[in-house]
């Protein structure tokens, strides 16, 4: 039998730069994540200013990032797409 698979749980939430986080989740991993490529459709428009990218916050309660209009990213895109550990 297969163990299950825990989702990632997005602990910390930093903006470095126009469209890149450092992202930190429960499992101690560390990801620095490049959105620049990513931010298409309607609810992701608005991130493209720089000014409200860097409004991202952990929704604590999604256990992801998330931006006032309501945008958030699977913290399971988060944890395989960035960089680092």
């Amino acid at each position: 039998m297969r163990k299950a698979e825990t989702v990632p749980v997005v602990t910390d939430v930093r903006v470095i730069e126009p469209y890149t986080l450092v992202v930190r989740f429960d499992d101690g991993v560390c990801r620095r994540v490049d959105l620049a490529n990513e931010l298409w459709g309607p609810v992701f428009e608005p991130l493209r200013d720089p000014a409200f990218f860097a409004k991202a916050f952990v929704d604590h309660e999604a256990g992801t990032v998330a931006w006032p209009n309501g945008a958030d990213l699977a913290p399971e895109f988060l944890h395989e797409a960035g960089e680092g550990d």
